[in-house]
């Protein structure tokens, strides 16, 4: 059920009408992860300028080396911190649609059945934004596991495809159900959302591929 969801998500996802939901997610995505490079970098460069510029005068001329390499790091450094952020970012816009996708996969491959009804877009917003947090905190202690060879890639994967599975179920649930029988519908069946989960977590982890979750 899980593989066969997946290939039918595949398949509509070039088609005419995804295709003008994927453009405008994708937009939105890729313009998140620059407004962030450019204020974290902004923020972040600034503040050590603002504490390294007084010391130059007492550094000898190899010093310059030593701040260019150090700039170098800390770029790599903000290209991994957004490398961990296009989950939850990709998430969250994915989020503001996700009304619109189920209407068209319910008209698509459910026509016999009763639609669902959208959540109001306050409440929308409020759980998207929440499930934002609450992914960036798991992907910060996450981190931690970085330190211990292979448990990384294990962490990533279990953190996130617990979450994206609840997210995803959840918000599909509610357009049919309220709020709190969704949760337990969820705890229901929370093996094979915790599957379906990872598959979407194993997609993020692909670059360029994680554009098209």
């Amino acid at each position: 059920m899980i593989f066969s969801a997946a290939n039918a998500a595949a398949r509509h996802l070039f088609t005419k009408p995804f295709r003008q939901l994927f453009w405008k997610t994708l937009g939105l995505t890729l313009l998140c992860l620059a407004a962030l490079w450019l204020i974290i970098r902004q923020l972040f460069f600034s503040y050590l300028w603002g504490w390294f510029a007084p010391l130059l005068p007492n550094f000898p001329e190899w010093a310059g080396w030593l701040g260019l390499i150090a700039a170098i790091i800390l770029g790599m450094g903000l290209a991994f911190l957004l490398a961990l952020l296009i989950a939850p970012i990709t998430a969250l816009i994915a989020g503001i649609f996700l009304d619109d996708i189920a209407e068209l996969v319910e008209k698509k491959d459910f026509p016999d059945q009763e639609p669902g009804h959208a959540l109001p877009l306050g409440r929308a917003m409020i759980v998207s934004v929440k499930f934002l947090i609450i992914v960036i905190i798991a992907n910060i202690l996450a981190l931690f596991s970085f330190f211990v060879p292979g448990l990384h890639v294990f962490v990533f994967f279990i953190v996130n495809g617990y979450l994206l599975g609840r997210e995803y179920f959840e918000f599909a649930a509610m357009r049919y159900l309220p709020e709190q029988d969704a949760k337990t519908l969820r705890s229901q069946y929370s093996t094979t959302v915790f599957v379906a989960g990872l598959l979407i977590a194993l997609f993020m982890a692909i670059p360029l591929l994680n554009l098209l979750t």
